[in-house]
């Protein structure tokens, strides 16, 4: 059995949240980008995101 601290976690490309993988996107988690369908619809209406990547990208 998994443990929960073993799943893999993206970063929501809107808010910045981190989202943890689930068993609904065992199928599809590549193409997952939001973490919530507010998200998904302030992207899609042009609304500026809140989340600013670190700079840098974490490349020394």
């Amino acid at each position: 059995m998994t443990k929960k601290s073993e799943l893999p976690v993206k970063l929501c490309v809107q808010c910045g949240k981190p989202m943890v993988w689930r068993k609904k996107w065992e199928r599809n988690w590549d193409e997952v980008r939001y973490c919530s369908q507010r998200c998904r619809r302030e992207a899609k209406a042009g609304v500026p995101g809140r989340y600013v990547p670190p700079e840098g990208g974490g490349e020394d």
